[in-house]
């Protein structure tokens, strides 16, 4: 958040944008309370006492049930068993009383990197532990922003909208079957990316460094839905394909898993690549033919000829 620009969250929490409600804003990281003092809100939330608000969750959830004792993650003590209150625990006093819920990361949407196959804690994404059809006391479903880490402004942008939404400026936020909105995944890293052109021409990088495309040395641009490509990271700046590094397909529910290994040409771009070559190569030697005769200066405007002689 603090790397959003579009808006930023001096913006939203500030009041610097039209439209929206009074924002208080409430996060771990930047918050001047601890301990108590910082939770107390959030007890107060659990108990139906402050609202409306907005549940943001980043992070994998854990399966609390895999295990004959002990927790795998929490924050905060009970005051009454004083046993720490669990990541789901949380969730589950907090969810029913929320206006929307925001799934934020790939970790948070769809179990990401901890949820790998093997792993002890049985990590899931929010929608698997409230379930893909859950909404809110609003009637709004899970809104999933994923990303590895999310994209900043993908995030804040997808805040202002949910808080237009409250105000009654905006319609029903859209979303795809896996909850992301959709004008910010709708399109694929490739779409977006401003080595696509080099794609069409058959023109691959078989090295890092090059200016090429890519797609031959890992990158799953072509099927990733994303728009990092095209949106950047920080202030328009940056972005994996746009910096040279391929795209790992971080913003998928099937992430890690199906991506693995890294580095290596994806299947499908096999066939694809080899489908493009003849084309390509086709289509760049015209243009090269064309940008040759582009490239000169047109008779008639050389010394000691008229518009007429040519």
């Amino acid at each position: 958040m603090t790397a959003a620009t579009q808006p930023s969250i001096e913006d939203v929490v500030l009041g610097g944008i039209p439209w929206i409600p009074k924002v208080n804003f409430h996060n771990p990281f930047l918050a001047t309370e601890v301990g108590d003092d910082f939770l107390r809100r959030f007890h107060l939330a659990a108990e139906g006492k402050l609202e409306p608000f907005i549940l943001v969750i980043e992070g994998s959830i854990p399966n609390e049930k895999n295990k004959p004792e002990g927790y795998w993650a929490s924050l905060g003590t009970d005051a009454t068993t004083g046993q720490p209150i669990t990541t789901c625990e949380w969730i589950d006093r907090l969810a029913p009383h929320a206006w929307a819920v925001i799934a934020v990361g790939t970790c948070a949407t769809y179990g990401g990197i901890h949820a790998m196959a093997g792993n002890p804690t049985g990590c899931m994404g929010l929608p698997d532990y409230l379930g893909w059809q859950w909404k809110s006391k609003a009637a709004v479903p899970i809104v999933c922003v994923p990303g590895c880490p999310v994209q900043p402004d993908n995030f804040m942008e997808t805040l202002l909208y949910l808080l237009y939404m409250a105000t009654g400026h905006a319609p029903i936020i859209p979303l795809d079957e896996q909850l992301r909105p959709t004008w910010l995944f709708g399109n694929t890293v490739h779409e977006g990316c401003d080595r696509g052109g080099y794609y069409e021409q058959a023109q691959f990088a078989e090295q890092y460094g090059s200016p090429l495309c890519i797609v031959k040395l890992g990158c799953w641009g072509p099927v990733v839905q994303c728009n990092v490509g095209k949106r950047g990271w920080m202030s328009g700046i940056g972005g994996c394909p746009n910096v040279g590094g391929i795209c790992i397909g971080c913003t998928m529910p099937g992430f890690p898993d199906k991506f693995m290994p890294f580095m290596d040409q994806p299947p499908g771009s096999l066939l694809s690549s080899a489908a493009v070559q003849t084309y390509g190569r086709a289509i760049h030697a015209l243009r090269k033919f064309t940008q040759a005769s582009l490239n000169k200066v047109p008779s008639w405007r050389q010394q000691g000829t008229s518009p007429g002689q040519h």
